[in-house]
């Protein structure tokens, strides 16, 4: 990471911060340690030293509890064997309604010598028993346990969430963890990993706010760690760069593009509106660039529009972004419930199309960038978590976007418009009949999209999100604080609930 990236810890969110208790405070001031890269640095040259001067082997391996503080259910490990190898692990604990939790350990090559790494899903309060695997390229296989007393967690999340899995269908989940972004409460924020079983197997803290999703580039992973910073994290855990948004606060989603930059949704605290700008954030330079502003392609709309409860001009709240290449993405916009790709990103941006109700651009100037609906068939409102899929079974110009469709009619900004006029009848975040998964094939040729794929799932007005795994699809509905997996002729597979103070906002599935 190059020494220019940012040092500077932010501020959480004040009003966050008057609501923590006194110990969650001095967690706070722990937590500002873990993303001070110097002392990152510091941590990571002490185990190099102890590298150094010792000689660690399968029978005397180095192995120091989480030791950079970023994931509190984790373990550094680190020896050398004879012969080249492949490791993998299982955490078991004797609470017999907790399973066993195996993982392979990803290497350089898949057999080698020199074995560093870190092991998740410790099971906090309780003594975790680690057995190591250790396979040899002729077969040879070598066993080494160890034990370990986890403390508690820092935050007071579910160890175990209520579950309805299928006994039959277990074999068909997908592989990985669910990573639950922005159990969103007024105490100390985390991201969240469960294992199939909804145990819990990691707790990364935040400085504040939440993270939108993880991204991963050369065995590095990014994430958000407030509303003005973002981290990148090694595969050991250790915090390799905190990098500074300046001006703008991030919102909702993030996406690398071509080039390993990442765009960020973002507010320009300088404008006197929200949640309609998308800068770029040059990682190896730590520079940050606003490439998008949205009141430039349509400041006419903007105009129309009237600041919302909390005096906040959001005219478009845009909470997704999908990168296409050439300088082309999708940006989803939860105030107009519409869908919009723009091209020529990094040059004079300009909107392709939009996908949204006729009717409420009707007499705006713009209804000429509107895709053609095909089929009968009620559009998607206050959509979130909206996905581009690129196919090479369909002709070129023509590809897929599939969605949360929250399938909500509201518009703080435009209060006058009456969505049941498009089929939109529910208001409220948590009081609705049904959302739904979407699946539209977008054709640019013929500037049209159909409905290819739907199906119920439990009602949210507000966040969510949907995530296609494999063969599967995994929802989240946020006010429900429910999310599910389901298989691809969409019968539920498992089903997950947590106990949210307000919402999850997302969950996505990473198989790290």
């Amino acid at each position: 990471m190059e020494a220019t990236v940012s040092r500077i810890l932010g501020t959480p969110d004040e009003e966050q911060t008057e609501a923590l208790t006194e110990e969650e405070q001095k967690q706070l001031e722990e937590i500002e340690k873990v993303y001070d890269t110097a002392g990152q640095a510091e941590i990571a040259k002490q185990l190099e030293e102890k590298k150094r001067d010792n000689e660690y082997t399968m029978d005397h391996m180095l192995i120091q509890y989480n030791p950079f503080g970023t994931n509190t259910q984790s373990a550094y490990v680190y020896f050398e064997t004879e012969n080249p190898a492949k490791i993998s692990y299982t955490v078991s604990v004797s609470d017999k309604e907790i399973d066993d939790f195996t993982q392979e350990v990803t290497q350089e090559k898949e057999y080698q010598t020199e074995h560093e790494f870190q092991v998740l899903g410790l099971i906090p309060d309780m003594e975790n028993k680690v057995t190591f695997l250790i396979t040899e390229e002729n077969g040879r296989i070598t066993k080494r346990s160890y034990a370990y007393n986890m403390g508690s967690l820092l935050g007071d999340e579910e160890v175990k969430l209520e579950t309805d899995i299928k006994e039959e269908a277990k074999d068909q989940l997908s592989d990985g963890l669910y990573v639950v972004l922005g159990n969103d409460d007024s105490h100390l924020d985390f991201m969240y990993y469960y294992d199939n079983n909804g145990i819990l197997r990691g707790e990364v803290p935040l400085l504040g706010y939440r993270s939108h999703r993880i991204l991963f580039d050369d065995n590095t992973m990014y994430y958000s760690i407030s509303e003005s910073k973002i981290a990148a994290v090694d595969r050991l855990g250790q915090v390799v760069g905190v990098y500074d948004l300046g001006d703008y606060s991030l919102h909702h989603d993030y996406v690398f593009d071509d080039d390993g930059n990442i765009l960020i949704l973002a507010t320009d605290s300088k404008q006197d509106s929200v949640e309609d700008v998308v800068v770029k954030l040059d990682v190896k330079t730590a520079q940050v660039t606003e490439v998008l502003d949205l009141g430039n392609l349509l400041g006419n709309y903007k105009e129309t529009c009237v600041v919302n409860a909390d005096g906040d001009l959001d005219w478009m709240h845009i909470n997704t972004i999908q990168w296409m290449g050439g300088g082309q993405i999708i940006l989803s916009s939860r105030e107009t419930s519409t869908i919009l790709k723009v091209n020529h990103l990094y040059q004079t941006p300009q909107i392709e199309y939009m996908i949204g109700a006729d009717k409420f651009w009707a007499g705006t100037g713009y209804e000429n960038l509107l895709l053609t609906k095909e089929g009968d068939f009620t559009i998607q409102g206050g959509q979130h978590s909206v996905t581009y899929v690129k196919d090479d079974t369909l002709k070129d110009g023509q590809y897929y976007l599939y969605m949360y469709n929250n399938n909500i009619g509201y518009s703080e900004t435009r209060p006058d418009y009456d969505w049941t006029s498009v089929g939109l009848t529910n208001t409220a975040a948590k009081e609705g009949s049904t959302s739904y998964y979407y699946k539209y094939l977008v054709d640019e040729n013929n500037r049209t999209f159909q409905l290819v794929e739907s199906f119920k799932v439990p009602y949210s007005g507000y966040v969510s999100s949907v995530q296609e795994v494999d063969d599967n699809i995994i929802t989240d509905s946020g006010f429900a604080g429910e999310f599910r997996e389901y298989d691809k002729n969409h019968h539920l597979l498992a089903s997950y609930k947590m106990d949210a103070e307000k919402f999850i906002y997302r969950v996505y599935k990473y198989k790290f």
